[in-house]
């Protein structure tokens, strides 16, 4: 039940509503002058548009600029000088605001006060800008000097009866240096204990693609982006997720490319744009194509939509074998002849029933593909966060692989990452579940002995500290209390902890529900300049199509007291392990020695100093982009898994997809409004098909009530979010995270990813009692 934790009540919502809301069909472009806007009012809002209109200029250049802090997608190559967009700028000015959070702020809010607090007030609340540790006599965050807080996390760390009693979270806004070091520092503990994002993200993508191609990672860059004959983009919102993506898009509709989104939610940025940056097209309103074709498919329903384009292709393919790759598939794959007769063993009905999408629509989009020499399937969180995501992106791939879409230009896989630096994140060394050459790669070069076995992921982290197995969390970035799963649960594990450490940028919700001991350590933000002993400091970034490139910030701290990521880890890894051998303070005196490390240790990152400075950097080798597949087989391994039996809720059921607004990013919500669904004020909805809310009895902003059904038979109810029309399949609904996380329970995680499935949740809709009032 919603409100069981202190603190819940206000969780993830944006400004009090003032009890004005309201929704309207949005029919503009995506971008175009709404973003416009958007921009200046961001920028006026923030009291800097100076700072703020610089900061435009220099975020994602390769001349001295700064990477932006927010999604992953690939910087220009061409040079672009405002290559950004509004979601970009809004993270950027969230963190150039003037506030302080220090002393005065805690002196005066007590942690039970601040646990009353919306999200929003507390990250408006401004820039954390010195170290503070809770005391619990007075309830208040108070000042700590950083040799102390580092011997506080020392001494409990080497407290502790074992290293796996620790866990090490990370989020993607970490750079590659800081990324190497904080995994260093872990292993040298003596834990492979390490969550991050992707467990609750791409997990699945990684999975799926190491099986079927022997690598993690998608396979294609911007140039293919540039050639393609077709672009599939399946479970995303591009507008809100990746918005620069929209630029390539509109550019590929100009070439006559054929543009497919298939998706529950039928999206603004499935239509048409307006791209900013184009100055004639923003004089003219002109706008652009992003969309040809919307497949609406079913919550869950996009392995049985793949397959059924699989078994018309081979139907296809038996009138004209040209269809099929022959020799692509004779010399460079495995399994093919098993994934036909799995095809041709689905009828076509059940295909229909499990994808919501009817047969000549499958047979259309079947026919596109045929059609399309070169083809790119993008996809983000709507298809790896269900149960079967592993398997839904294994039959991704198997369709690509039918015609020969993999190491060929213009063609492959290619998911989505959301979050600036996730992808190198797991390239540089987090990762729970590491592979033994790296192992052995570490530990020759760095004269350590690291842990062998598997580490605990989000959710068994999670659990491992409700249970007390686990006693210190350490978070890097990012906002678990509210970007987990089952919301209640995971506010009673942080407070079950001895100890947790948050370093954070800003004031969220994981530093108010804390352990008993807490320490917020502030570091320092992507836009602002590193200087140590050595000079200016630059960090570098892995985008979501490999490439690698150095950031640099523009502006000086916002507080004296703020530390680097790369300072603030060295500091803790010196307190926790006094007789290391680790030269933790000569790398924080200079990164280029943290690179040189890198480059002894990790593929790819040969000669690092001297190509991370290459305009636009380098791009790290992918064996599956030259048809080099690093499977047991050697080969591109068809996967086989069977269709899932859990895409229909049930009678009278409805299964739901937690989605992002446009006004907000991961768990930070910039305000109530989410124009491109055309809604104003408000974040606690239900987005339904209207013949469900006819069946409920229920208009336009009634009060409904919203219970999930978890896997292990328990409740969890939400009360008083009001319904809302969309045009979204029968039997499924959509609501805003973070707020509708707590509907998703801690058993509720896929077998294959053990990601939360917060994409894939069975829910009981009732009219609210409020409605009789």
């Amino acid at each position: 039940m919603l409100g069981s934790v202190p603190g819940t009540p206000a969780l993830g919502r944006g400004p009090a509503p003032d009890g004005s809301f309201s929704r309207h069909e949005y029919h503009h472009p995506a971008a175009g002058w709404g973003a416009a806007r958007s921009v200046g009012e961001v920028l006026e809002k923030a009291g800097a548009p100076v700072e703020g209109a610089r900061a435009l200029f220099l975020m994602n250049q390769e001349d001295g600029g700064f990477d932006c802090p927010g999604c992953a997608w690939p910087d220009d190559p061409s040079g672009l000088r405002l290559d950004l967009c509004e979601n970009g700028v809004k993270h950027v000015t969230w963190e150039l605001t003037r506030k302080h959070v220090g002393r005065d702020f805690f002196a005066a809010h007590t942690v039970s006060e601040l646990a009353g607090w919306s999200d929003y007030d507390l990250e408006a609340a401004g820039r954390l800008s010195e170290p503070m540790r809770y005391d619990a006599a007075s309830d208040r965050y108070v000042p700590v000097s950083w040799e102390d807080a580092f011997e506080l996390v020392g001494s409990t760390l080497r407290g502790l009866q074992s290293p796996h009693q620790a866990a090490f979270y990370t989020s993607g806004r970490l750079s590659n240096e800081a990324t190497f070091l904080y995994q260093l520092w872990v292993r040298e503990f003596g834990t492979n204990n390490l969550p991050d994002c992707s467990n609750m993200c791409h997990e699945a993508s990684g999975r799926a693609m190491m099986a079927a191609l022997g690598t993690g990672k998608g396979t294609v860059d911007l140039g293919d982006w540039e050639r393609t004959d077709a672009i599939w983009l399946m479970g995303d919102n591009a507008a809100t997720n990746a918005p620069r993506m929209l630029t390539w898009l509109a550019e590929a509709d100009r070439r006559g490319a054929e543009l497919v989104h298939i998706n529950p939610l039928i999206e603004a940025a499935s239509r048409r744009t307006i791209v900013p940056h184009e100055f004639a097209d923003m004089a003219t309103f002109r706008t652009t194509k992003v969309g040809t074709m919307n497949v609406q498919v079913r919550i869950g329903g996009d392995m049985a939509l793949m397959r059924g384009v699989g078994k018309a292709v081979f139907e296809a393919a038996a009138t004209d074998p040209g269809v099929l790759d022959g020799e692509f598939l004779e010399l460079y794959t495995h399994g093919v002849e098993e994934y036909r007769a799995l095809c041709e063993a689905t009828p076509w009905s059940e295909l229909v029933r499990d994808s919501g999408v009817e047969e000549p629509l499958i047979r259309r989009l079947a026919d596109s593909y045929v059609k399309s020499r070169r083809v790119i399937i993008a996809w983000c969180l709507g298809v790896t966060q269900h149960e079967h995501g592993v398997d839904t992106i294994r039959e991704i791939v198997n369709v690509l692989l039918l015609r020969g879409n993999i190491g060929r230009e213009g063609a492959g896989p290619c998911p989505v990452r959301g979050h600036s630096n996730v992808q190198g994140n797991r390239t540089c060394g987090i990762n729970h579940r590491p592979s033994e050459q790296f192992l052995d790669r570490l530990a020759q070069v760095c004269d350590i002995d690291p842990p062998r076995e598997d580490g605990l992921n989000v959710v068994q982290a999670i659990e491992a500290m409700h249970q007390g197995r686990v006693k210190v969390f350490v978070s890097l970035g990012g906002n678990l209390a509210l970007a987990a799963p089952d919301t209640s649960y995971t506010f009673a594990a942080l407070q079950n902890c001895e100890l947790t450490v948050q370093i954070s940028t800003k004031l969220n919700r994981s530093h108010i529900v804390h352990g008993r001991q807490a320490l917020i350590l502030p570091c320092l933000g992507r836009t602002e300049k590193d200087y140590q002993a050595g000079g200016e400091q630059g960090v570098s970034v892995e985008d979501a199509m490999s490439m690698v490139h150095i950031s640099y910030g523009m502006k000086d701290p916002v507080s004296p007291h703020l530390r680097s990521e790369c300072s603030i880890l060295a500091g803790m890894a010196q307190a926790t392990l006094p007789g290391s051998n680790t030269p933790w303070q000569r790398y924080v005196e200079d990164y280029d020695r943290i690179r040189n490390t890198m480059a002894q240790v990790l593929d790819g990152f040969e000669d690092f100093n001297a190509r991370v400075r290459y305009p636009h950097g380098f791009r790290l080798s992918q064996p599956a982009r030259e048809r080099g597949f690093l499977t047991p087989s050697g080969r591109a391994e068809f996967g086989l898994g069977p269709l899932p039996d859990d895409v229909d809720p049930g009678k009278g059921r409805l299964m739901l997809a937690t989605i992002r607004s446009h006004d907000q990013f991961n768990t930070t919500i910039y305000s109530n409004d989410d124009r491109y669904r055309g809604l104003k004020g408000l974040r606690t909805v239900v987005f339904m098909n209207s013949d469900d809310m006819r069946d409920r009895g229920l208009d336009e902003f009634d009060l409904v009530d919203v219970t999930s059904i978890s896997r292990d038979g328990s409740r969890r109810t939400v009360y008083g979010y009001r319904a809302v029309r969309y045009e979204v399949p029968r039997a499924c609904a959509a609501g805003y995270m973070p707020e509708l996380n707590v509907l998703c329970g801690i058993a509720d995680h896929s077998t294959e990813s053990g990601q939360p499935v917060t994409k894939h949740l069975k829910v009981e809709i009732t009219p609210s009692r409020e409605n009789e009032r």
